[in-house]
């Protein structure tokens, strides 16, 4: 049996049987400038919709590259219910949180603009191409979605009450992270505080939530991407232990 091809792309078109389709200007750039594909090669295609497809270029042009389908590699998976709070960092930190958040299965990448956050400047569609090539790398089948900045007040007011709020607490009040789950590890979010932490009244407000849970990843204080990373993969520890139950396809 041939091994796999090692490139993976994210598109918008439907995927199906003897589709031909022509890929974008930077996709084909890639193709064939960077990776120096030509015609008759194969690789992988998903959209977060349809699975994975295996795909032929049938024309190699760094302007317009055009695929032709041929079989479903792997059909579309439910992927799990979660959500990011982060407050923004400075770019390489910010970007180093995206991608493991994007690696680690979560669903939406929210900033959130707290009392403490040192930088409210982010470029989404910048940050949107990092989670992209993230899943393209990591084998995900889906995208999650990065929404614009909102700040703490708006964000507890909008919150979809049914949807359980995780706080990470750095004061020692929270129970730990893996406790917290109890094999509840889908329809949640997990709220990242700000280099710094949350103030005291933003975790009086969050305290004061119906929905809402204070969690402790330990007794060091974690950079907020460390913290991320940890929380996540935590999850992802607990959740490998119990099926996915929540139905999810974008």
């Amino acid at each position: 049996m041939s091994e796999k091809p090692s490139i993976r792309l994210y598109i918008h078109d439907a995927l199906n049987t003897d589709a031909a389709l022509q890929l974008s200007r930077p996709q084909s750039h890639y193709l064939v400038n960077v990776m120096r594909c030509k015609a008759g090669q194969q690789i992988l295609l998903f959209n977060g919709i349809n699975g994975e497809w295996l795909a032929e270029i049938t024309a190699a042009d760094k302007k317009a590259c055009m695929v032709s389908l041929l079989n479903q590699t792997r059909s579309q998976e439910n992927e799990p219910d979660v959500w990011l709070l982060f407050a923004p960092l400075k770019k390489d930190r910010t970007d180093f949180l995206i991608e493991k958040a994007t690696e680690l299965g979560v669903s939406r990448l929210v900033p959130v603009i707290t009392k403490r956050t040192q930088s409210g400047r982010l470029n989404i569609e910048r940050l949107q191409a990092t989670a992209t090539e993230s899943a393209e790398q990591s084998r995900r089948l889906g995208v999650p979605e990065i929404v614009e900045p909102a700040s703490f007040d708006k964000i507890i007011a909008d919150w979809p009450q049914t949807r359980r709020l995780i706080y990470l607490d750095e004061t020692g009040k929270g129970q730990p992270l893996a406790q917290v789950l109890n094999e509840n590890t889908d329809n949640l979010g997990f709220w990242i505080g700000p280099e710094g932490g949350f103030s005291a009244d933003e975790l009086d407000a969050l305290g004061n939530l119906t929905f809402s849970v204070a969690a402790d990843l330990g007794p060091r204080i974690l950079r907020a991407e460390t913290a991320a990373t940890a929380a996540l993969a935590i999850r992802q520890s607990v959740a490998d232990l119990q099926p996915l139950t929540h139905d999810r396809r974008p």
